[in-house]
């Protein structure tokens, strides 16, 4: 299969991986403030509740550019890649803005806004780009694209770690000219697919309709307790890290152990990917939210343990947070009514991450109050009560074959 005419010829076997790879180009931008937030202290003399609001920001703006391109319909009546191209470029800029802005935590946290902002248009656009070429393997290019989102999330504090000498503007240049170039390399390479359908626009009354069916609330509600605990540990990362290796002698990478952690997370989606074809994507995802839930809990005790037991617990905890992601996305848009499809997944995403923000916040504020030790207890919450909601699919077995309510 070769790809037609439109933004360039590549054989079909490379659509894939040429998508995979402009998604994790531009989610890049995700966590690059986090990555260099110890510098930003400096420059603006920060407080300790930086990360909270920096990466909180990030969410907001992604939360309003969903719902705007949803209202719009801005990926229906246009073609996804040139979408794609432009919010790459937009967000690659804001990013950038950082370096010149004036201002201090008002322009920081603004521009960290339209960041997640133009994201809108790059991680969900991206899904709809793989649908619009998979449909009988579409569960599986989910998976691929899921874990591109982990390795977008981590890059930035990979280039942070592995250029420590590197000025923080240099930081923050490169994960945006890597941004910029997932955009181009989507818009060249990656024609519209044979697939592509128009949706039938956002509906905000479907709020009263989907909730109706079992199957869609069981699904939904145990991604929000996936989501209360994902974007607040991969936030968290670096303070556990720096907290327990703060009293070693020896001298640790945070930033390249803090990379490791988050990108752990593509094995748990790729793993989770194959297991769901004998298990089931309720069952997998149940395990890996029990598992990621019990780190929680025992967060006090990993924190004191031996680094090597710390660090190993971490990496599987980085494997499990966020490993059910693909398996409750084929979960949603299994269980959603289908006509309503398109307009359920994006109140469930909006929920979702409104959810964080609640979240980051609340560890904020457990941090300053408590101190680091308990901090990630309270995240427990959302797996204990997403398992709940969960358990009645994961006992019959569900996964994405089957159909919605």
């Amino acid at each position: 299969m070769h790809a037609g005419s439109g933004g360039g010829s590549v054989p079909g076997r490379w659509i894939l991986p040429t998508i995979i790879a402009s998604q994790f180009a531009g989610t890049s931008l995700w966590f690059a403030g986090n990555a260099v937030l110890e510098d930003l202290r400096q420059r603006w003399d920060l407080g300790d509740d930086a990360v909270g609001y920096v990466t909180s920001a990030v969410q907001l703006g992604f939360i309003a550019g969903t719902l705007t391109f949803a209202f719009l319909a801005i990926a229906d009546r246009f073609s996804p890649r040139k979408i794609f191209l432009l919010c790459s470029l937009a967000g690659a800029l804001a990013n950038a803005a950082v370096i010149v802005a004036a201002g201090g935590p008002t322009a920081l946290v603004v521009l960290r806004f339209v960041t997640g902002f133009f994201l809108a248009g790059v991680y969900p656009v991206g899904m709809k780009i793989a649908a619009g070429w998979y449909q009988r393997d579409l569960g599986r290019a989910i998976g691929f694209l899921v874990g591109a989102l982990v390795l977008g999330t981590a890059f930035p504090h990979l280039v942070r770690g592995l250029g420590q000498e590197l000025p923080w503007s240099t930081v923050l240049l490169s994960v945006s000219a890597v941004a910029a170039a997932g955009g181009l390399l989507m818009y060249l390479l990656v024609p519209d697919g044979p697939h592509l359908a128009t949706g039938t626009g956002f509906d905000p009354r479907a709020l009263a309709t989907i909730f109706r069916s079992r199957d869609f609330r069981c699904s939904a509600f145990g991604y929000f307790g996936h989501m209360w605990e994902l974007y607040t540990f991969w936030a968290f990362v670096p303070m556990m890290l720096t907290f327990h290796l703060a009293s070693r002698v020896d001298t640790w990478n945070v930033s390249l152990w803090t990379c490791a952690i988050i990108a752990a997370g593509s094995v748990g989606c790729a793993g989770g990917g194959l297991l769901s074809a004998r298990w089931g994507s309720a069952r997998v995802a149940f395990v890996q939210l029990a598992f990621s839930g019990l780190c929680c809990l025992l967060s006090p005790l990993v924190l004191l343990a031996p680094t090597p037991l710390f660090l190993t617990v971490l990496l599987l905890w980085g494997v499990t947070v966020v490993g059910d992601s693909p398996q409750f996305s084929a979960l949603n848009a299994a269980t959603a009514p289908r006509r309503l499809v398109g307009s359920a997944l994006t109140i469930a995403n909006c929920i979702g991450f409104s959810i964080t923000v609640v979240s980051i916040q609340l560890t904020t504020v457990v941090t300053e109050q408590l101190g680091v030790s308990v901090a990630f207890v309270p995240l427990a919450i959302g797996p204990a009560l997403g398992l709940l909601a969960l358990a009645p699919l994961a006992r019959a077995g569900r996964d994405e074959r089957d159909g919605g309510g």
